[in-house]
């Protein structure tokens, strides 16, 4: 197997962790692109630097923010600052990590991920897009950032899954050839409803807390709550079910 220099993007955040590791153990070297390494996404300060002998970058930046417009700014301007700096380093591949659904259901956050794939499509750098289903750690995270004794739950139906498996999947993306447009589509093997998930976080952990099932308002809300979000057509199924995961290490850890 030959070993690749990857760039992490978000290298810092929960799943650009998992992603570094991930890169770890199947042998490769990984260098973090985050603020907290000197790489600024939004200015482009650093990334000639960190990008100098890197064969691929896999993009799992994120932003504390669902509205459209800031989400949009973020993902545009890290995206194209990216590719400019890669097409100027010789990186040969650009892997994101998008969602499931982000071309089906009309909100600002997912609107904001579908165009940046276009513009990583149209942009210098060979690319390859993996779309994923809710991660299992939202539920934990929406357990552990709710004051109060109420957790808010939004009532979701999806088909979950470890990011820790995502993390894994990206990684061997990135270590093959450019997939283009031919997106792929990774989801865990049961469709299951946030809101209860959520609960069965409070109950394993014991806590003296009560999950608030949420509906979304208006049309995508109501596609949220009825399959929406599910996976249409071909689609790679991780092999943890929730509960499995729950009992693990990853389900018991605190979210950032």
């Amino acid at each position: 197997m030959t070993q690749l220099r990857i760039a992490v993007a978000g290298g810092t955040g929960w799943i650009g962790r998992l992603v570094v590791a991930a890169a770890h153990d199947a042998g490769h070297d990984a260098v973090v692109l985050a603020r907290s390494t000197g790489v600024d996404l939004i200015t482009g300060r650093g990334l000639a630097e960190a990008l100098r002998g890197a064969d691929v970058v896999i993009d799992v930046a994120n932003l504390n923010s669902n509205r459209g417009a800031k989400a949009t700014a973020f993902f545009e301007t890290a995206t194209r600052n990216l590719l400019a700096a890669e097409a100027e380093a010789g990186v040969g591949h650009h892997v994101i990590l998008s969602i499931v659904a982000v071309d089906r259901v009309a909100v600002g956050y997912y609107e904001a991920k579908r165009h940046q794939e276009e513009v990583a499509l149209a942009g210098p750098v060979p690319v390859s897009i993996l779309r994923a289903t809710q991660f299992f750690e939202f539920a934990v995270q929406m357990t552990d950032h709710a004051v109060g004794p109420f957790v808010p739950a939004p009532r979701l139906l999806t088909q979950p899954v470890s990011a820790r498996e995502v993390a894994a999947e990206l990684v061997r993306i990135a270590a093959g050839p450019p997939q283009g447009d031919k997106i792929e589509q990774m989801a865990g093997p049961e469709e299951l409803r946030l809101d209860k998930l959520v609960r069965q976080v409070i109950k394993t952990r014991g806590l003296r807390r009560i999950a608030v099932p949420l509906r979304f308002p208006g049309k995508a809300g109501r596609e949220q709550a009825n399959g929406g979000l599910l996976p249409r057509g071909e689609v790679l199924i991780g092999k943890i079910p929730y509960a499995e995961w729950l009992s693990s290490p990853d389900g018991h850890a605190t979210a950032p």
